[in-house]
């Protein structure tokens, strides 16, 4: 026989919310000659789609009670899709939070700022080269450098949370700032990425963006040996070539700066792309 799906009138519920607005229907069916709970589902499911429900998307269809050996009764469950959640936050509603850390970063030196002192008196002056051995290598040193970590949490209603934003986001990660960004000037900000959560199917429910940044700072007139950097923008990388020379107590080899390199390792991005004010 076929299956056979009514719908049990006197069980049917609805949830209203404060306001008395109508946000949730459930109506139970009745279904007669299913073989097993797959083919009640289905046949529920394929009822309740034939209905309208005014307002209301159908959200979900599930097996509440098997009453004997093939009749089964199946709630589904529908839904207003823009009705406001008491447990979520208002969907027109944006808010931020901010974190920050100044855990810093490490970087590799082998160029010391000052050489403090050396023993014997007569022993040979490396002009700040750190940690030279025997085959005249510069192997220089692991340092913690300044960086200030912070983070910014927005929630950003769905409908500004788009595919076209998120490859926007996606696209600025490794960036650096190239204009002015939260009191910092061009250069100093790395955009470390962004991670969002959801936790509705409403197409206009809101997101939840964690938006992380590092930030190292500009720095001029650096000092490399003998030599003089003027300008070094935060996320630049200096490196120093070094030659031989003779040491001043005639009896070594150093090695002495003689070139020193600023290079640009992260593109430029513009941050105002991000949505989150300058």
């Amino acid at each position: 026989m076929a299956t056979r799906v009514e719908e049990a009138y006197s069980e049917r519920d609805q949830t209203v919310n404060a306001k008395g607005e109508v946000t949730e229907i459930e109506i139970p069916y009745l279904v007669f000659e299913a073989e097993n709970e797959d083919a009640a589902l289905a046949a529920a499911r394929s009822k309740a789609a034939s209905h309208t429900v005014s307002g209301m998307v159908l959200d979900e269809v599930e097996v509440t009670e098997r009453v004997n050996r093939d009749t089964w009764k199946v709630k589904a469950i529908w839904k207003d899709e823009d009705s406001d959640d008491p447990d979520d936050p208002d969907e027109d509603e944006e808010t931020t939070s901010f974190a920050f850390d100044t855990g810093g970063g490490t970087m590799h030196r082998n160029q010391s700022l000052k050489t403090v002192s050396k023993v014997p008196n007569d022993a040979p002056d490396f002009n700040g080269a750190i940690e030279v051995d025997n085959e005249g290598n510069v192997n220089g040193v692991d340092v913690t450098m300044p960086v200030l970590n912070f983070t910014e949490t927005h929630t950003m209603n769905g409908s500004r949370v788009t595919t076209s934003y998120k490859k926007t986001v996606a696209a600025l990660t490794g960036t650096v700032n190239s204009s002015s960004f939260r009191g910092f000037s061009a250069g100093e900000v790395l955009f470390l990425g962004a991670s969002g959560t959801k936790r509705s199917k409403k197409p206009n429910a809101p997101w939840e963006i964690t938006f992380r940044f590092a930030v190292s700072p500009n720095q001029s007139s650096l000092q490399v040996g003998k030599l003089k950097v003027s300008n070094k923008k935060g996320w630049d990388y200096l490196w120093v070539r070094y030659a031989d020379k003779v040491a001043e107590n005639r009896k070594n080899v150093i090695k002495e700066p003689v070139a020193a390199y600023v290079e640009q390792v992260y593109p430029t991005g513009d941050f105002g792309n991000l949505g989150l004010g300058m």
